[in-house]
């Protein structure tokens, strides 16, 4: 089996080993322990059935919108569920080659390596999903928040320019990365590991942890907040012009408004938060050189939340907050 690094991010594994001036972060290719490796062999079977399912799920969301033509109206919608297809999809295929003894010899096994074995393809897809959910989030923000000035000025082709620039961003971000930290050396994939210094695994990992992590919740956290309050002031403001009945009627509709939209800010916030947090500060304390040889089944843990995350259609809530407001 080729044993590439194993971790979302592709950036660090758990031991490191110097070669003069260039640092390269192994574990996983050095001797394990025979519980280790059964460790790793059921986490690659979950995992592999984990994507398979979320592949067959985010696929029948994607038929519906497409059959019920919201795909015309929620265009960035279809966009994330479309994403969270294409990671289940090289979540599955890229685990279902561990099975396999691949030896990477010539160009073939360098871009196999480049491409699949280092789990470029897979984090691409990851990175742009982080990406369009912060998107989903500003678009849904200026639409309610500033609705005369949104349709004044948005217009459908920012809409797809956005789109084409979450998907270029995440295959941009995650190569230039995997050209210069992977390598094939006898035949194995070392994807995301040759990094030269302590500082710059720091950095790598601060950015990463800062860029898909604090700043998704930060965004979703200030424009679902934002969101809540033009909904009440708008309550409010329909309650106080309106007689007794339709007041109770207005007003019940409009609590069920704001019910919904803070099931969806606390599902979507929250869930993300506690699935990526355990692998986020994995990394983190890998780049701060922290031993954590201890517990491999802790680590299989960490990252099979992340995974479990992404196959579990949790990014479709706002569909239902979409559907709602228009």
């Amino acid at each position: 089996m080729s044993k590439e690094t194993s971790t979302v991010s592709h950036l660090f594994d758990v031991m490191s080993t110097d070669q003069g001036d260039i640092t390269e972060t192994t574990g996983e290719h050095g001797v394990t322990s025979s519980p280790s490796r059964g460790a790793e062999l059921y986490f690659t079977y979950f995992v592999i059935v984990i994507g398979l399912i979320g592949t067959v799920s985010n696929g029948l969301v994607l038929y519906a919108l497409v059959a019920s033509k919201q795909h015309k109206k929620h265009e960035l919608i279809v966009n994330q569920n479309a994403l969270d297809l294409y990671s289940c999809l090289f979540l599955f295929i890229t685990y279902g080659l561990r099975l396999f003894n691949i030896q990477l010899t010539g160009s073939l096994g360098y871009w196999l390596c480049m491409l699949l074995f280092s789990q470029s393809l897979l984090a691409s897809g990851l990175f742009a999903s982080w990406i369009n959910l912060m998107v989903i989030s500003i678009e849904r923000y200026l639409k309610i928040v500033y609705p005369t000035w949104s349709k004044k000025k948005l217009r459908k082709w920012m809409t797809y320019a956005a789109i084409a620039c979450v998907w270029i961003s995440g295959f941009v971000n995650e190569m230039a990365n995997v050209f210069q930290t992977s390598a094939v050396i006898d035949g194995v994939c070392y994807g995301y590991v040759i990094v030269k210094t302590r500082e710059s695994r720091l950095a790598i990992a601060l950015y990463y942890f800062v860029f898909s992590y604090v700043l998704v919740l930060l965004i979703l956290t200030f424009c679902y907040g934002k969101i809540l309050m033009v909904i009440r002031r708008q309550a409010r403001v329909m309650a106080s012009h309106s007689t007794t009945g339709s007041s109770t009627a207005s007003q019940a509709q409009s609590s069920k408004i704001q019910s919904s939209l803070i099931k969806t800010m606390i599902l979507v916030c929250v869930f993300y938060a506690l699935a990526w947090l355990p692998e986020k500060i994995y990394i983190l304390f890998i780049a701060l050189d922290v031993s954590l040889n201890l517990l491999d089944s802790g680590y299989y843990a960490t990252i099979g939340l992340g995974f479990l995350y992404i196959c579990t259609n949790l990014h479709i809530i706002p569909v239902y907050t979409w559907m709602i407001l228009g």
